[in-house]
């Protein structure tokens, strides 16, 4: 299956998106004071990001792959 040379740009496009705002995003969560507790631990909320960041960097990395793939095919 052939996807259309606009789509594919759009793949990587939002893969890339991915790869740019997220990490940004978890320089910031770093910085908040509830991602640590009294003595330096990770807390809940600097855990449940860490997740979040890693699948969607995760996910951004494969639609970019798609996309790069599409367009090469």
């Amino acid at each position: 299956m052939q996807l259309p040379v606009a789509l594919s740009w759009l793949l990587i496009v939002a893969g890339a998106w991915n790869l740019v705002v997220w990490p940004q995003f978890l320089r910031r969560v770093m910085k908040d004071p509830r991602a640590r507790d009294e003595q330096g631990r990770p807390t809940r909320f600097l855990t449940v990001h860490l997740f979040l960041v890693a699948i969607s960097v995760t996910l951004g990395v494969a639609v970019a792959i798609v996309g790069v793939r599409a367009l090469v095919s």
